[in-house]
């Protein structure tokens, strides 16, 4: 697992990664410090006499006061202060590298979860349309908005365990120094708990990991579900029905986000029970020795400050073990996502448009959705002359708009072509095609900006043509319209354009269709939700923009098709066409 998330991690990232290591050893270093210091610090306010004549110090003094001047120490409370100081050093030392370490693994984690959570969302729109459509999108919404802290959870859990390894490792180096056995002891008592307790809650960690994963997505999608069909719900007053879909997905959640809380949490305080009594045991052995308290305070004053910082890095390892395991399962479902294989075309400029001067062809096409699904279409040819208006009538569901989806290149035939000009459209030159195209949806989508900036859909602000924006919009029917608003084109559409009317939502599709400049215009059902007159002035505007603009409309009513040169009738038995 962590090979697969160092995989997609960036050499920026890894750079980083390496200097945080680094921090970690530093810090690691620094604690053996702070805990090697206490054992001079406790000897001098217990004995300072022992230490002022153990000829380490007296050299020390002597160097001091020979080669630098810096001292004039000649009794042996005098060393009480600097002693203290240097281990007040020490300990503030130690705790400035764990903030620092703290600060850039904290904001390394999320910075590497943004990179995934954008990468995630870069493979899912460049993935083919017949994969959007075979899939719920609430599993791709929460695999790149909440599964992504996934990632980061499991980042920052491998760099607390490595961390509180490392750490663990320089600790029980120092208290070695200070007493081996005591030290073996205290290590093996607290190593055999924490491997006890992995026993018994792994399982359990894994399986509410996978509760989480799966009931999420599940919240994700009642809430889509429910806020999607708002209107129907207050029609129908559905509320308590919906609401218990989201309870059913929610409430599990929580209790397997609690549960595992807990079980990653409660060895803590059994942990300080058995290391209080543990010290609290080699204390009453020790001070039975030779030298009684005296000789057993300083040793046992450093064990105790290791002991100190040894129970919260094993608390740390072990709760960052069992978190990887718990967040396994969402890791995996945002791997399939971030694993999406990307088009040859990525990151390559725009094509330059296909040779479009003659036809679209149709020869012997047929299409299924997948390999046990009946055919959609069968056995298609038909042929399109460029600068032609055609119709396509049918009943719902009979494949009309599969068949607009294949000749725009969004969907490729099960068997036979789709031809431009005599050239066969595969996927390396599928793009080149799609250039020449726009399309107006039944159902037209409006992002939360402008009318400007929906008519210019997918253009930066600063890119826009507004002149161009407003001769689109003439040619739509809806500039008069627009510029009625005391904003005009910069007034605000609302989410999803609620602050619009069906039919202004329509002609702004048509609008922005338009803008393109496209010589292929596709009407799916585009002007369903406009009145009789405002259909005919649309259409009329649309007629008078030329034959080099080849029109492909599906429409119900018979006036929409009415100046078409050729009707395309889609049935489940076949598909027929014939010259108006």
């Amino acid at each position: 697992m962590l090979a697969s998330i160092w995989q997609h991690i960036t050499k920026r990232r890894r750079k980083q990664f390496y200097f945080l290591l680094f921090l970690m050893i530093l810090s690691s270093i620094t604690e053996v410090i702070s805990i090697g210091a206490v054992l001079p610090f406790l000897a001098v306010l217990s004995a300072p006499e022992q230490v002022f004549y153990h000829p380490l110090m007296q050299s020390f003094i002597y160097t001091l006061e020979s080669k630098y001047g810096l001292t004039t120490i000649t009794e042996p409370n005098e060393i009480i202060l600097p002693v203290t100081l240097i281990f007040i050093a020490a300990i503030l030392l130690s705790t400035s590298i764990r903030l620092v370490l703290l600060y850039v693994g904290t904001r390394l984690a999320h910075s590497t979860g943004a990179d995934f959570s954008i990468k995630t969302y870069y493979h899912t729109l460049y993935q083919d349309y017949s994969i959007h459509i075979a899939r719920n999108s609430s599993e791709v919404i929460n695999g790149i908005i909440v599964k992504t802290g996934a990632a980061v959870g499991i980042i920052q859990s491998s760099l607390t365990l490595m961390s509180s390894l490392i750490l663990t490792i320089g600790i029980m180096s120092a208290l070695l120094a200070i007493d081996r056995n005591v030290a073996i002891i205290a290590a093996v008592c607290f190593s055999i708990f924490y491997l006890i307790v992995v026993y018994f809650t792994k399982k359990q960690i894994k399986k509410n990991g996978q509760t989480i994963a799966d009931n999420s997505t599940l919240m994700v999608k009642s809430l889509q579900e429910g806020l999607g069909g708002i209107r129907d719900i207050l029609i129908d007053s559905s509320q308590l029905f919906y609401t218990r879909i989201y309870q059913n997905a929610d409430l599990p959640l929580r209790r397997a986000i609690s549960n595992n809380i807990f079980m990653q949490n409660s060895p803590r305080f059994i942990m300080e029970a058995l290391g209080m009594s543990v010290i609290a045991g080699i204390a009453f052995v020790m001070i039975q020795k030779e030298g009684g308290a005296e000789a057993t305070i300083p040793v046992l004053g450093a064990l105790a400050l290791g002991a100190q910082r040894l129970l919260p890095a094993l608390q740390q390892s072990y709760l960052a073990y069992s978190n990887i395991n718990a967040l396994k399962a969402s890791f995996n479902d945002l791997l399939d996502i971030l694993e999406q294989p990307l088009p040859s075309y990525i990151n390559k400029p725009r094509p330059v448009p296909i040779k479009f001067q003659q036809e679209i062809q149709l020869k012997n096409m047929s299409f299924s959705y997948s390999e046990n699904a009946p055919w959609v279409l069968k056995d298609v040819n038909l042929r399109i002359a460029k600068g032609q208006r055609i119709g396509v009538i049918g009943v719902t569901g009979s494949g009309k708009s599969t068949l607009l989806d294949i000749t725009m290149g969004l969907l490729f035939p099960s068997n036979g072509e789709i031809l431009i000009d005599g050239d066969v459209i595969t996927a390396e030159n599928r793009r080149a095609w799609q250039a020449h195209i726009a399309h107006v949806p039944q159902n037209i989508f409006l992002s939360d900006s402008s009318i400007e900036e929906n008519i210019a859909f997918g253009i930066p602000k600063d890119e826009i043509n507004s002149q161009q924006v407003k001769k689109a919009a003439k040619q739509a029917q809806i500039s008069e319209l627009i510029e009625g608003w005391s904003d005009g084109y910069q007034s605000f559409v609302g989410e999803r354009g609620i602050k619009l009317s069906g039919g202004q939502r329509q002609r702004i599709g048509i609008a922005r269709a338009l803008y393109k400049k496209a010589d292929v215009l596709v009407l799916d059902e585009a002007t369903s939700a406009l009145d009789n007159e405002t259909e005919r002035e649309v259409m009329k505007a649309i007629e008078s923009l030329g034959r080099e603009l080849t029109i492909i409309i599906i429409a119900h009513r018979k006036t929409t098709l009415k100046g078409c040169d050729m009707l395309i009738e889609v049935s489940k038995d076949a598909v027929k066409s014939w010259k108006t």
